[in-house]
């Protein structure tokens, strides 16, 4: 995953010369005077802007969020190994001059499986579920689906993955695009064709541009051209695969194929307006970082 976002810094402001008046000043003017310069340059050196994660900022900023700007995290209860929690608000400020972005609910909640070996954060309005994993996968394999209020997919987790191939032929090749990329911290294994886990959204080019989000280690494809696209993180020796996101691989469809849960653009552009201003994405991206794997 490449293409990693930038933060912009504000202009440091400078405070305007104080003129000085004609005619006899008196002591205590001459103090003011200094008093005020120093103030004024004091406030416009304060607007010196700080970077942050590349997730939007909430419409709630309360001072739940610590002094990086970075969210908090809510309580999590595994008890039926629903979503529950504390809800969560605050968040980062944004770079000036950058495009609107979408912002992120206002209220957060943690899920946790009953053994408490994955949680992330998810909005309050979401519904986290645990499913029957697939055949094939290891003792102890979760499956997670995300969705929203009204039943819309939005993303699954799955652990416990065995490991998965991507032989591709030169001439299956297509064009991709890495949109959105943000490195994250969570268990890998290190090795051929693998790179630190990353939170992307890429664009594999067919008939049209299709696009997906997902956390993967794995290396797309040499000279920017893949058959498909894994939204796979290889795992710690021992503990299988893990993958979260709206779908485990992304391909190039072909016209009679079903894309959802991915997505289809007619664009690039289209693809980069929701990366960068959709708040469903802003959502899902926060989401999507704030995984916990107990390793």
């Amino acid at each position: 995953m490449t293409g990693k976002p930038s933060a912009g810094k504000a202009t440091v402001g400078k405070a305007p010369a104080g003129k000085v008046l004609a005619g006899k000043a008196t002591s205590f003017g001459l103090r003011l005077t200094g008093l005020l310069m120093v103030a004024g340059l004091a406030a416009g050196c304060s607007n010196q802007g700080s970077a942050g994660p590349s997730w939007t900022p909430q419409p709630d900023t309360s001072s739940s969020a610590d002094s990086t700007g970075t969210p908090g995290s809510g309580a999590s209860n595994a008890a039926s190994g629903a979503a529950t929690g504390s809800p969560t608000t605050g968040g980062p400020t944004t770079a000036p001059g950058s495009p609107e972005p979408g912002a992120t609910a206002a209220v957060w909640k943690t899920f946790s499986d009953p053994g408490k070996t994955v949680s992330f954060e998810l909005p309050q309005e979401w519904i986290a579920q645990s499913v029957t994993p697939e055949e094939g996968t290891m003792a102890g394999a979760l499956k997670i689906e995300v969705k929203k209020q009204d039943g819309t997919f939005v993303a699954v987790l799955r652990t416990g993955l065995p490991p998965s191939a991507s032989e591709c032929a030169d001439a299956a090749r297509r064009p991709y695009t890495v949109v959105g990329s943000v490195p994250v911290e969570l268990p890998a294994l290190a090795g051929e064709d693998t790179i630190a886990p990353h939170v992307v959204f890429r664009v594999i080019q067919g008939y049209r541009y299709f696009g997906s989000y997902g956390i993967t280690n794995v290396v797309g494809g040499a000279g920017g051209q893949a058959c498909q696209l894994l939204n796979i993180v290889r795992g710690p020796a021992g503990k299988g695969d893990y993958s979260f996101g709206d779908v485990g691989v992304l391909k190039a469809y072909a016209p009679d194929e079903k894309v959802a849960p991915a997505k289809a653009y007619d664009t690039l552009d289209q693809a980069a307006k929701y990366v960068a201003q959709d708040s469903e994405f802003a959502n899902v991206q926060r989401m999507l970082m704030s995984l916990k794997i107990k390793n």
